[in-house]
């Protein structure tokens, strides 16, 4: 399957801004299951430098330097990205829980020892014990781990609403657990520090969502711009994608852009401004199949 994306963001500052630095992580990853056939980025004002490089994990980043005066700072990504699905696992024939734990520990492969940097605390996921007493019954001893990370994926969906309004990109894990509200970024973080409470190695997916479904199929939440979701690691078998904003199992619909520990490591856009005064941030995600 292939699909085109269109991501602008646009920021409007009130007065001009008269130097910007920014990285953009807004080019989709290469992945077994993922080709980026094409990708462009164009930036208004022109930056006078521009650069590309691949950070700590992987991910594609630009680096960008404008230093012409502006009042509005836009940024249009363009992709194509072919999709390949593979069949994934079933989940009651996955290792039990307590053998992921113990195998990341041992770290007896490469991707066993790349696993155990995602069972720490991050700048944004601190390990609680209040998590892991939420999540603990869902993975009891010899619960096969992704079967549980399922559990775990719905009980999100179905305790949690999805309110745009209620938290921002800064709001800290706890206080949107405590408010059982948020979106896209806060379920994944919440997934996420329940899996590394519990010691299980879990990391950060950033993306997209296919914009328009086949008809009769309902329009997943978080489609109107970046989406994120997290991924559960299984020894001999890899990374698996869960989604508890839509309480899926990621397949033929969800792009990735990025990974990490959290959030702050996968920004689409981040940077400093110098000038400008106050601004306001629109995106814009346009998801679309070529088949």
């Amino acid at each position: 399957m292939k699909y085109d994306i269109s991501h602008i963001t646009q920021y409007r500052y009130k007065l001009n801004a008269s130097l910007s630095h920014n990285e953009l992580f807004l080019t989709p990853r290469q992945t077994p299951v993922q080709h980026c056939m094409e990708h462009t980025l164009t930036l208004s004002p022109a930056p006078s430098a521009m650069s590309q490089r691949k950070d700590y994990f992987g991910n594609s980043v630009t680096a960008t330097t404008v230093q012409v005066p502006h009042t509005l700072f836009e940024i249009t990504a363009k992709s194509r990205v072919e999709l390949i699905p593979m069949p994934a696992p079933v989940p009651e024939e996955t290792a039990p829980c307590e053998q992921v734990i113990a195998a990341v520990r041992r770290y007896a492969t490469p991707e066993d020892l790349d696993a155990f940097q995602y069972v720490f605390p991050s700048p944004m996921i601190p390990v609680s014990q209040d998590l892991a007493r939420w999540a603990k019954d869902l993975f009891p001893a010899g619960e096969p781990v992704l079967k549980a990370a399922l559990s775990l994926t719905e009980r999100i969906f179905t305790q949690f609403t999805y309110d745009p309004g209620a938290t921002t990109t800064t709001t800290p894990v706890a206080a949107a657990f405590e408010i059982k509200r948020g979106v896209c970024q806060d379920f994944a973080h919440i997934a996420i520090a329940c899996l590394r409470s519990l010691g299980l190695p879990a990391r950060y997916v950033s993306g997209y969502l296919h914009t328009q479904p086949p008809p009769g199929k309902e329009r997943l939440k978080g489609a109107e711009a970046s989406h994120a979701w997290f991924a559960v690691y299984l020894p001999g078998t890899g990374w698996v994608d869960l989604d508890p904003t839509n309480n899926v199992m990621p397949c033929d619909q969800h792009l990735t852009l990025a990974w990490g520990r959290d959030y702050s490591d996968v920004t689409p856009v981040k940077g400093t401004v110098l000038g400008g005064e106050r601004h306001q941030l629109s995106v814009s995600v346009d998801v679309t199949c070529m088949d």
